[in-house]
């Protein structure tokens, strides 16, 4: 038994080394199919450990494949498509000159993304500085925000001026209206007598219809990251101009600018309240009501539009 399996043995290896070396000199390139006969002068390699019709590749083929996958970074990693082998690719070694040039694009490659960060950032700080000099200059005046820039501590102007926007939409962020709000209905729930004041804060629901806290839902204040920012921004050019309308008799530009601000920030807020306490009524009297033939109709034709 063993004599014939030697037997089988020797002659299955003779027959794969020829089947191998015919395949070897029957080669085709995987890429543009071209053989030995048709391209005898071409360069063969063989990149990967594909084997079969897949084993074989011409050199300047290989390099038009590779340069698509590339799509311009010549040192970006390449594998083959049927065995995932990376190409091992070897450059000439570069001479001085190139070598320099190349070092220096490899740090400026790294390098750049600090600089760029440290560009916007200075941007945005000396725009918030320009932003806090003109400030000063509304709320003091020309003469005196002049006068307390020249004379101040450059210190104090390097970091107070920038931090004056930052102070502003801070202060945004803080929703005293919403306090406001709840305290004046617990008062007028308190002391009924209050609500003939305040007529649009009588209403409060029944009893048996009143969710309670965890089911009420909150009411979504639509108010955008631009708006809080631009809100935030023009609150001193607002506060000056209403207290040149309003405090003309007032003599101190600084004091005039603050009452204004005041001024401008209480109705604003007192409009602001009213606004959520008839949008909380009209929340509390929503209805859900019978559907009709008529919506139906108005339905499929909408649908049809829409289609």
């Amino acid at each position: 038994m063993s004599n014939k399996f030697e037997e089988i043995s020797k002659s299955i290896v003779p027959a794969a080394e020829e089947n191998k070396s015919n395949i070897d000199e029957n080669r085709s390139c995987w890429v543009c199919y071209a053989s030995d006969e048709e391209d005898a002068l071409a360069t063969w390699v063989q990149p990967c450990r594909c084997r079969g019709t897949t084993k074989w590749v011409h050199q300047k083929c290989i390099q038009r494949w590779i340069d698509e996958k590339q799509k311009g970074d010549c040192y970006s990693k390449v594998p083959c498509p049927q065995c995932g082998t990376i190409y091992h690719i070897v450059f000439p070694e570069p001479g001085f000159l190139e070598m320099l040039i190349n070092t220096g694009d490899n740090i400026m490659i790294r390098v750049s993304p600090f600089v760029t960060a440290g560009i916007v950032l200075g941007s945005l700080y000396w725009t918030a500085a320009s932003y806090g000099a003109i400030t000063v200059l509304q709320v003091m005046g020309k003469k005196e925000g002049v006068f307390f820039m020249e004379t101040a501590d450059p210190l104090t102007l390097l970091v107070g001026l920038p931090s004056i926007p930052l102070v502003l939409i801070l202060s945004k962020l803080i929703h005293w209206e919403d306090y406001l709000l709840q305290f004046v209905r617990r008062q007028v729930r308190s002391l009924p007598a209050l609500g003939y004041l305040m007529p649009s804060f009588r209403y409060f629901q029944p009893e048996e219809a009143r969710p309670s806290a965890a089911e009420l839902p909150q009411l979504i204040d639509p108010v955008s990251s631009t708006r809080i920012l631009c809100s935030a921004l023009i609150l001193p050019t607002a506060a000056s101009l209403c207290g040149r309308l309003l405090l003309e008799s007032t003599a101190s530009n600084v004091q005039r600018t603050l009452l204004g601000g005041l001024i401008f920030v209480g109705v604003k807020g007192a409009l602001r309240v009213y606004y959520k306490q008839q949008c909380y009524i009209r929340h509390s009297l929503r209805r859900i009501i019978d559907f009709t033939p008529e919506q139906k109709n108005s339905q499929s034709v909408e649908e049809m539009i829409e289609s």
